[in-house]
C-alpha cells in the first residue's frame, strides 16, 4: 500500500533509456566490433564503446573509425553501424539489476513511469519491445516526437502530461548531463545515475542532480528520500 507524504508526493517516474533504465552498451559493443571486423579492423574495448553509448551514434562512429562527421565515409559506416545494432537489438542489452522490483513496486503503488530518451523510435521501440518492457511503460518520448530533444525540457513536459502528472511531483533518472540539465528545467526532481555510461572526464557532481544514484537498486531509496513516501 502506497503511503505518500502529500506535501511532496511521487505521482510519476521518467526514466533515461541508455545507461539508466537499461543496460544497451552490450549490444552496442557487438555492432561495433563486427563493423570494425568487417573493415579488417580489430576490435576495441568494451569500456571503451559503453563510454561512448550514451553519446549517440555519431560518438560512437567517430570512436569506433577515429574519424569525424567531415570524412567522406562517415555517413555510409554511421549508417552501417546502426544496422548492425538494429540486427542485435535486445540480443544483450538488459534491465538494470534491481530496476524491475522498482518497476514492480512503482505498478502496485499506481504510480506511472515512462521513458524519455534521445534514442530515435526506430530503435528505441523494438529494443523495449524485444525487452519485454513496451506494454509496462506508460510512455515513451523520441526525438521524433518533439522540436527540441534533450538538454531542452520539452520531451519531459510531454511525458508529464501524458501520463497526467504533475512536473513538480515527478523524478527523471539520466546518466548524461543533458538528462540533468532537462530535469531541471523542467522543474522536476533529478536522480543522476552514476551506474551509467559516464567518461572518466565528466564530474558528475558538478551536474547538480538532486541526488545521485551510485547503483541502479538505490533509487528506489533515493525516490522514498526525495518525496518523503513509501514504495
Amino acid at each position: 500500500m502506497q503511503e505518500i507524504n502529500n506535501s511532496s508526493s511521487l505521482e510519476g517516474v521518467l526514466f533515461d533509456l541508455d545507461g539508466t533504465l537499461v543496460d544497451t552498451a552490450p549490444d552496442f559493443i557487438v555492432a561495433v566490433n563486427q563493423l570494425r571486423n568487417a573493415h579488417q579492423l580489430d576490435s576495441l574495448p568494451a569500456s571503451g564503446i559503453a563510454e561512448q553509448v550514451s553519446n549517440g551514434s555519431i560518438a560512437l562512429t567517430e570512436y569506433a573509425f577515429n574519424i569525424t562527421p567531415e570524412h567522406a565515409d562517415f555517413p555510409s559506416r554511421r549508417q552501417a553501424l546502426l544496422d548492425h545494432y538494429l540486427n542485435c537489438i535486445g540480443q544483450h542489452a538488459a534491465l538494470y539489476s534491481g530496476l524491475n522490483d522498482l518497476l514492480e513496486r512503482l505498478h502496485k503503488a499506481d504510480i506511472p513511469w515512462g521513458i524519455v530518451t534521445n534514442k530515435p523510435i526506430a530503435y528505441a521501440q523494438p529494443l523495449l519491445e524485444n525487452l519485454q518492457l513496451i506494454d509496462r511503460c506508460h510512455v515513451l518520448i523520441c526525438p521524433d516526437h518533439v522540436s527540441q530533444p534533450k538538454p531542452h525540457p520539452e520531451a519531459l513536459f510531454i511525458a508529464a502530461k501524458k501520463i497526467n502528472c504533475n512536473v513538480s511531483a515527478t523524478a527523471y533518472i539520466g546518466d548524461h548531463d543533458r538528462d540533468i540539465e532537462a530535469g531541471r528545467a523542467a522543474g522536476m526532481k533529478t536522480i543522476a545515475a552514476a551506474y551509467g555510461y559516464i567518461s572518466n572526464e565528466q564530474k558528475i557532481e558538478d551536474w547538480r542532480a538532486d541526488s545521485i544514484a551510485q547503483q541502479p537498486q538505490d533509487i528506489h531509496s533515493t525516490l522514498e528520500r526525495l518525496f518523503s513516501c513509501t514504495i
